[in-house]
């Protein structure tokens, strides 16, 4: 028979790896900078300190335009978690322009969600409908596209610590007191 000793410098060693694999910037992103500009309103506020900056900005991609040697995203800004993920529940802070090389099928990247990494080329004049509005336009070096998935979340107390789930209980008498179940969309790579 085994002895398992577990301290908690095994612990906190587990942890931190658990936390470091699933903690860190895809590579696709990666800044050259220290500190990219990260958010759609600090360009926009003095833009003329921005140009030729590198800035990380991501977003919901509302249209795909292919041109010769490049295609334009046109992005609707959301703020960015700590992963340089696009934060769902939040407000979006504008529109801006991600210009990348090459061709990208539009079909694979509208209504998606995206982070783009790259430098501030310019502020140029369009519209949205058949307002006027100033897009800040990205020379992108490196793009993620995300994934939105579902996933249930059980109300607290419905398993107990041995692993037993009381929502199966129902028939045995047991009910169910702790509230319904929620469904949460999270964003994955």
């Amino acid at each position: 028979m085994a002895i398992y000793y577990w301290s908690k410098q095994m612990t906190f060693a587990v942890l931190a790896l658990l936390l470091a694999g699933c903690s860190s910037i895809p590579e696709s992103i990666q800044s050259s900078s220290e500190r990219p500009y990260d958010r759609l309103s600090q360009i926009t506020l003095i833009p003329q300190v921005a140009l030729g900056q590198e800035a990380r900005l991501g977003g919901r991609v509302v249209a795909v335009h292919n041109e010769n040697d490049k295609t334009r995203l046109v992005i609707v800004s959301l703020p960015l978690d700590r992963w340089a993920r696009p934060q769902l529940e939040s407000v979006s802070e504008g529109r801006f322009i991600a210009n990348v090389k090459g061709f990208l099928e539009p079909l694979d990247f509208q209504g998606r969600l995206v982070t783009v990494v790259g430098s501030v080329a310019e502020m140029e004049q369009g519209q949205i409908g058949s307002r006027p509005y100033r897009f800040v336009v990205i020379n992108v070096t490196g793009y993620q596209r995300w994934n939105e998935t579902q996933q249930v979340i059980l109300p607290p107390g419905a398993a107990d610590p041995w692993g037993c789930d009381w929502r199966y209980r129902r028939g045995w008498g047991f009910g169910n007191d702790r509230g319904p179940e929620r469904i949460e969309t999270i964003v994955t790579q």
